[in-house]
């Protein structure tokens, strides 16, 4: 089969060679940027961080699998591959490993904001040992925005350090609730209230029609202004604009952000003066996670080579 990586040769720190390892019968062949011309001739399709839409998936020929290298579909127009009879898949990050690497990244931005990272620079600078003093995350309330594989793992790895955990979930709030020992549960109607009492509100959730730009203005106006907003999701989830006011004006404190408005965002943004601790969209990246990925992509390319059905179809719907 013929395989086409939409990115270019080394990105995600090598993913692409690790797969050729893995499936070595199969043509691989990349576009060498984050986009792709045609996918006339490809049987898979790996799109990585490429805007897949209707126009683009109407030039296939053949193709038979969009097969995504993580969780996030939301660039790829599903409706329109599902027309064309092309599946859609991607490896949950439960599956991968990517969830407890993602949350691990999470607890370093929350710690990292709680401790003043932005000061510790100056105080090598000027000899001051001990300062700045820094604030503990115990008795700390973090409001986790999505309850899904990542947020669960993130419930789990915060327990033990004394925080109270609360939530928003669209369904199963009280399973959810008492499985996680979250003290608080509501749906997504109730997110201000979430916003109002939490010290770190941690955004767990995809990227859809419903969740673009819902930090906004008027909702990180609900928030405290000691609170921390960290965005592990995806940038569409936070209207740049208003985040930098919010800080600009103290009505948050502080900002950890793995995800961006734009990818890579510009390193001269004067946001990134401003308390804002960012990290290059790391937050699945690890020897863990990596290798759950490969396994599963490579996996069901194999099961498409053999006439079998992909695993973790985000359009079962097809036959």
């Amino acid at each position: 089969m013929d395989i086409l990586f939409s990115a270019p040769e080394n990105a995600w720190a090598g993913f692409l060679g690790k797969l050729q390892k893995e499936v070595t019968e199969h043509r691989f062949v990349h576009t060498g940027f984050f986009g792709a011309d045609s996918l006339a001739g490809f049987d898979v399709l790996i799109p990585t961080m490429t805007r897949i839409p209707k126009e683009l998936i109407e030039t296939a020929d053949r193709l038979k699998l969009i097969q995504q290298c993580g969780v996030g579909v939301e660039n790829i127009d599903i409706d329109a591959a599902t027309r064309n009879g092309i599946s859609v898949a991607n490896v949950p990050g439960d599956v991968s490993g990517n969830a407890d690497s993602v949350a691990e990244l999470g607890i370093f931005l929350m710690v990292g904001l709680s401790r003043n990272f932005a000061e510790w620079p100056e105080s090598f600078q000027n000899g001051s040992m001990g300062k700045p003093q820094g604030s503990s995350l115990v008795g700390a309330t973090v409001g986790l925005v999505g309850l899904g594989a990542i947020g669960a793992s993130l419930a789990r790895r915060l327990k033990p350090f004394g925080v109270e955990l609360i939530g928003i979930k669209r369904t199963g709030h009280e399973s959810v609730k008492k499985e996680l020992g979250l003290s608080w549960v509501g749906g997504p109607d109730e997110l201000p209230e979430l916003l109002r009492r939490s010290d770190y509100v941690v955004l767990c959730l995809p990227a859809t029609d419903e969740t673009r730009r819902m930090i906004n203005e008027n909702t990180l106006a609900m928030m405290k202004p000691t609170a921390y907003l960290i965005n592990l999701s995806r940038g569409g989830l936070v209207d740049r604009d208003s985040l930098e006011e919010a800080l600009e004006e103290g009505i948050i404190a502080g900002a950890g952000l793995d995800v961006f408005w734009e990818e890579p965002p510009d390193f001269e943004d004067p946001i990134f003066a401003l308390n804002v601790l960012a990290t290059p969209h790391i937050a699945g990246s690890t020897d863990l996670t990596m290798q759950g990925i490969v396994s599963g992509v490579a996996e069901n390319i194999r099961r498409l080579d053999r006439g079998e059905r992909p695993l973790y179809l985000v359009n079962p719907e097809l036959p």
